[in-house]
């Protein structure tokens, strides 16, 4: 490669002759940037972007370049406020965590540098990072501190509680078969509230567990299939469930029974979502690209991911409950107990996974992301 600069491609040559010096920066130099970078002159006309620009706003090059980006972005988007007040101050401005909302785009959490380029176009270069991943970590991390805290007290709930209520449970059951007809019952209570506390701890105690589960390869559709069998017989009778699959996915490496008491429990908090009416379930499987799986240090990490997709048409996740969703004993089920969706989050962390949702009346989905099989991954890439 010699070192002359490469121009980039305009809509036309007249736009090439008046584009800003930015624009004869090399074109490969401009491509690896992970961040999604933009050239807008002084009309709002934007005159470079890159292929990250292209993926976070969902807009091809050729039907961008040349044209306004307000055609793109609502003119009342904070973006454009971010654009003014960077001319006007002529220094640098930046936002960390800015919502690009409009009838065709919806981003949450993206960050946001401007600075201005200081030709005669009045061209200003915008830098822009989607960081909904390192929010939806960050969030899955709180899961799993709290997570770590039920742990801890899993032992000793088991030892503690569990044996001296076998006592009370045999003394109630006692003194329920001598007690007269008005008084039986009241021991009766005391037998099934016993029941019901050691259920509760039962239900802890799985926190507790911190072995790493057996893998082997396992197809993802086969597992799928036995919960949707599952499902239609018991639980989601009343429900329209859907199976929507990619037969070219490669094989998972996971534990299939973790993965059916994962996916089980997605479905079943899928179908008591759902009320009466016309009420559906979605299950679906894609190819998912982009981040990465895997920690820093391992030698092999996942570049590419399963993602199964469990929606729903129910009502929604109340607003009270969305930063807290995986954490133990949050539920706004009568009666629940709350562990379901975390002992989800716990199991999907086990097979280096992440789980991640998004809900709106009338549209909950919940994604679960994981690794393909070993050998699959080694073929497809490091």
């Amino acid at each position: 490669m010699t070192g002359a600069a490469i121009p980039l491609r305009t809509t036309d040559e007249r736009a090439d002759a008046e584009a800003p010096a930015a624009l004869v920066l090399p074109n490969m130099l401009i491509e690896a940037l992970p961040s999604a970078i933009l050239v807008v002159d002084r009309e709002g006309v934007c005159r470079l972007l890159n292929a990250a620009a292209e993926d976070l706003l969902q807009v091809g090059r050729r039907n961008l370049l040349g044209r306004r980006l307000s055609e793109v972005i609502p003119e009342d988007c904070p973006l454009f406020s971010l654009i003014e007040q960077c001319r006007l101050s002529r220094s640098a401005v930046s936002d960390a965590e800015m919502v690009i909302d409009g009838p065709r785009l919806h981003l949450e959490h993206i960050s946001v540098e401007v600075a201005s380029l200081g030709d005669q176009h009045g061209s200003v270069v915008l830098s822009m990072r989607d960081r909904s991943l390192e929010h939806r970590m960050a969030r899955q991390g709180a899961a799993a501190e709290a997570a770590q805290s039920v742990r801890s007290m899993a032992g000793m709930l088991a030892h503690e509680i569990k044996n001296p209520l076998a006592g009370i449970r045999g003394a109630a059951q006692l003194l329920e078969s001598k007690l007269g007809p008005c008084d039986a019952p009241l021991a009766a209570l005391i037998r099934e509230e016993s029941d019901r506390i050691v259920g509760l701890v039962n239900g802890v105690e799985i926190f507790a567990d911190d072995r790493a589960p057996v893998l082997s390869t396992v197809n993802v559709h086969e597992a799928l299939d036995h919960v949707c069998k599952l499902a239609r017989v018991s639980f989601a009778r009343h429900v329209t469930l859907r199976e929507y699959y990619d037969p070219s996915l490669p094989p998972l490496r996971g534990n299939r029974d973790l993965l059916i008491q994962i996916f089980l429990n997605l479905v079943k908090n899928a179908a008591e979502a759902c009320g009466s009416g016309r009420s559906e379930i979605v299950v679906a499987t894609a190819y998912q690209a982009g981040f990465r799986i895997g920690e820093r240090n391992k030698a092999h990490r996942q570049p590419r991911r399963i993602a199964v997709t469990i929606s729903d048409n129910g009502p929604g996740v109340p607003e009270a409950l969305v930063g807290n969703l995986f954490d133990p004993f949050v539920t706004s089920k009568p009666g629940g107990r709350g562990l379901g969706l975390a002992l989800v989050a716990k199991l999907v962390r086990a097979h280096d996974g992440v789980i991640e949702f998004s809900t709106k009346p009338g549209a909950t989905r919940f994604t679960v992301l994981l690794p393909i099989s070993d050998t699959q991954s080694d073929e497809g890439g490091s």
